[in-house]
């Protein structure tokens, strides 16, 4: 078996995204512009929703979504254990409060029964996390919810994802996705914030531009462009580039195709590795289009050879790289240092924390590369 070198991931890029920065380039508008214009347009006809706000990350879109809704000190926000460290710090952003629910480790998403235990009068909003890119149950959620509380989706991860035939991003009161470079379509960094709420999205276009009450384009393009617009609100500057816009249209027009590629590879993976007795599979339950933002085995420890991290380190020596699904954010230092949590406060989190590993699952691996990474896995047993 001749040694690979394979990414866990590698944005999907190439003479298409070039070319696409030019207008901007020689045109001179750099910064939200038509672009980023477009761009918004097209993902909010391609999400089933009615607005599409551009942002500088996933994060900086949370955090305009819980501003925008009001959310501050004496709040508390409702967020799984198990998710990227971003979704719990945009509450501390906000002066609230967030408070931990733990997570169905089949899917890796937030227990909708483990929502009710958190509620208290002063629970305002829960994000629900689509955990790479498998929509949350929210069908139960909505049950377990009362209505007054706000669903923010924290869909990082779940661009091209549905549930029940509706799109992530339309599943509840606002979403944010993310187009870092480990994301099925990438702008660099960058993000985009969906509703169907007009008045919440109006708010959010101020709040993303200082607090503005016109928009630098408005401005510029209008009769009297030397005026300075008005601020009503304190806001923030998280606009995206025209540059980043340009790119992310043109990722946008493959966004079906890179989806449909890393569904049949991750079927690939889970036909050959279902029978390893020592790796759970992901699941994905009836109704939902997985996106497949990676591809995360469950390791079980005891009938493992090896430990998860020695399996990490094993495969990285054979050119493999993987990375752990993600972290139990209540076991992070600073979360436990701060509310005084200990690791078994949230069970399934923590198993989930210590025993996920996500492998190699992108649009630039070829059939040979899937294969090897197979064949790999399975001669762990003869270590």
């Amino acid at each position: 078996m001749i040694k690979k070198n394979i990414a866990i991931s590698l944005p999907c890029t190439g003479e298409d995204e070039w070319l696409a920065i030019k207008d901007p380039i020689v045109s001179g508008w750099l910064t939200q512009g038509v672009k980023v214009n477009e761009f918004e347009n097209e993902f909010a006809k391609k999400h089933g929703v009615k607005h599409a706000l551009a942002t500088t990350s996933c994060t900086t879109g949370l955090h305009l979504i819980l501003v925008a809704m009001g959310i501050g000190p004496g709040d508390e926000v409702i967020v799984p254990a198990f998710t990227w460290v971003a979704t719990a710090n945009v509450v501390l952003y906000c002066g609230a409060t967030p408070v931990f629910a733990d997570i169905d480790p089949k899917t890796n998403n937030i227990y909708p029964s483990e929502i009710l235990k958190k509620i208290t009068d002063q629970t305002k909003a829960v994000i629900v996390v689509h955990l790479f890119g498998l929509c949350a149950d929210m069908r139960s959620i909505r049950k377990y919810l009362p209505s007054h509380i706000k669903i923010i989706e924290d869909a990082a991860c779940a661009a091209g994802a549905s549930y029940h035939g509706v799109s992530a991003g339309g599943l509840g009161d606002a979403a944010a996705f993310s187009f870092h470079p480990r994301k099925s379509i990438t702008t660099g960094e960058g993000g985009m914030i969906t509703t169907n709420d007009t008045y919440l999205a109006e708010k959010m276009v101020k709040l993303r531009n200082h607090g503005a009450e016109v928009s630098e384009e408005q401005r510029h393009l209008g009769p009297k462009p030397y005026l300075l617009p008005d601020f009503n609100l304190l806001g923030f500057n998280y606009r995206m580039t025209d540059l980043q816009g340009a790119i992310g249209l043109v990722q946008l027009q493959k966004l079906e195709r890179y989806v449909k590629e890393r569904r049949y590879w991750a079927d690939y993976y889970s036909k050959q590795l279902k029978d390893v007795e020592w790796i759970g599979i992901p699941e994905v339950p009836d109704g939902i289009v997985h996106a497949w933002q990676a591809y995360v085995l469950y390791i079980y420890s005891e009938k493992s050879p090896l430990t998860r991290n020695e399996i990490m380190e094993v495969l990285q020596s054979k050119g493999i790289s993987t990375r752990p699904g993600t972290h139990a954010v209540h076991m992070l230092n600073y979360y436990a240092e701060r509310f005084g949590l200990a690791s078994q406060d949230y069970p399934n989190a923590k198993l989930c924390n210590d025993n996920t590993m996500a492998i190699p699952l992108h649009n630039r691996m070829e059939a040979d590369d899937y294969q090897y990474v197979i064949d790999v896995i399975k001669g762990l047993k003869y270590l």
